[in-house]
């Protein structure tokens, strides 16, 4: 296959270019910035990537390149618990998605011959937070900030469809693997000051780097996938569960919480990507005979520690 990928560089992106590369495939990487590309696939040990710069929210050259591709991955977007929740820092969030997304559509629409798919990135944000419902890919979404942006997000991928081309939405829950959000995590357990995030109890739907590399690539080669899946592993976590499975698997302790006021001071309203969360399913993702190679906590945790 021939796959363009947006958010190359990213600690998903670039896993998956690396999977892609061994495979044999053919990969073009859209990026902003062609020279830390580089760094990240040097052409001696990458020879089957080709590395375009591209504006991601802007109409351009750029979109001719996609032409004869078999599949397109959209994982591109501002990091979303970076930063303090600006209005300037959220209008990046939704745009880096919601034009992003318009853009590769455009791309796509007018490409001869046109890709197959597009395998977008959504979030499990979708469902806004709670701590008592379980969501699947049939529930609702909710209406704080995040289920806003990933609605619009959606909705924009969604207008593939009119073009005639396949289109699979992976919502995407916290992604563990070695960096993201559990190498923070990490270092204060290294110093003996690790523990729970906020109040502990806050759902964590999580899925394995591995796991949802994997699924990616079922996407793009499974004509039967089309449209929503939750890309989380079948047994979501509380937060203090996470902290005692880590504080476990690193012979540490986990006693020290980190108070939610200390997070919000931090990150204002960005907080709550890790002060609330979501029990989510995937059921779609089940149904579709995905395998999981690491469906609970323990092992997947001690795999990436290891």
């Amino acid at each position: 296959m021939k796959v363009a990928i947006t958010g190359a560089t990213g600690f998903v992106g670039s896993r998956l270019v690396e999977k892609l590369h061994k495979q044999g495939h053919r990969i073009l990487v859209l990026t902003r910035n062609s020279l830390s590309a580089q760094k990240v696939f040097p052409p001696g040990a990458f020879p089957n990537i080709e590395i375009v710069t591209y504006t991601p929210t802007e109409s351009g050259s750029w979109q001719d390149t996609l032409a004869g591709c078999d599949g397109v991955v959209n994982l591109a977007g501002e990091p979303i618990a970076e930063e303090r929740w600006t209005s300037g820092q959220k209008q990046k969030i939704l745009n880096s998605r919601q034009l992003g997304t318009q853009k590769i559509v455009e791309a796509i629409a007018k490409a001869h011959p046109q890709p197959s798919v597009l395998v977008n990135a959504s979030a499990v944000g979708y469902y806004g937070t709670s701590e008592t419902a379980t969501f699947d890919e049939t529930s609702s979404s909710g209406n704080d900030f995040l289920a806003q942006v990933c609605q619009a997000w959606e909705a924009e991928a969604q207008k593939v469809k009119d073009a005639g081309v396949r289109l699979v939405i992976l919502r995407l829950g916290i992604v563990l693997g070695d960096g993201g959000a559990l190498g923070k995590m990490i270092t204060p357990f290294k110093l003996f000051a690790g523990g729970p995030l906020g109040s502990g109890r806050q759902w964590l739907s999580w899925i394995h780097l591995d796991d949802l590399v994997n699924l990616i690539l079922q996407a793009l080669t499974n004509s039967a996938m089309e449209g929503v899946y939750n890309a989380t592993a079948p047994h979501p976590v509380r937060m203090a569960e996470l902290s005692q499975t880590l504080g476990q698997v690193m012979q540490r302790p986990s006693w020290l919480p980190v108070p939610g006021f200390a997070l919000e001071a931090l990150l204002g309203d960005g907080a709550m990507v890790v002060l609330e969360g979501q029990q989510v399913m995937p059921k779609r993702t089940l149904d579709a005979g995905f395998k999981y190679e690491y469906s609970d906590l323990l092992p997947a945790l001690s795999q990436i520690i290891r």
